[in-house]
């Protein structure tokens, strides 16, 4: 079970659902802030990280141009913040941030622990630029 997808898809078998982790055990009273889990298995498709905000940290307000992201609250309380309205959200809500759209994450008194989701990004390529504009 220790095996990585990546290795076994190397030796030409299938990949496997298989549970990567139990996010509640993640959301422990106290954590350091940043990020506690993420996604890492090779040949995937998604981005997926647990993240902790403690009690009154918050995320700037910014815009991913890109890319749809999903947020799923695992512990705690917080607020959502976006298009001139702020939504409270605890334990459960499943939030959806659509791309372009400007968005912000402040955790409550109880801190916040949250799991996001999105298409993974390409990774940076090193090539040939293309001819440049006059």
């Amino acid at each position: 079970m220790g095996e990585t997808e990546g290795a076994a898809e190397r030796r030409g078998e299938p990949p496997v659902p298989r549970t990567l982790c139990d996010v509640r055990a993640l959301a422990v009273p106290g954590a350091a802030r940043g990020v506690s889990w993420k996604l890492a298995e090779a040949g995937r498709q998604l981005d997926a990280n647990v993240v902790h905000l403690p009690p009154g940290r918050s995320v700037d307000t910014h815009v991913e141009p890109d890319l749809d992201v999903l947020l799923l609250v695992v512990a705690g309380e917080g607020t959502v913040s976006g298009g001139g309205t702020d939504e409270r959200v605890g334990e459960g809500a499943l939030v959806w941030l659509p791309r372009g759209s400007s968005r912000s994450l402040a955790a409550g008194g109880s801190g916040l622990h949250y799991l996001t989701v999105h298409q993974r990004r390409p990774g940076l390529r090193i090539g040939r630029r293309g001819p440049s504009a006059p």
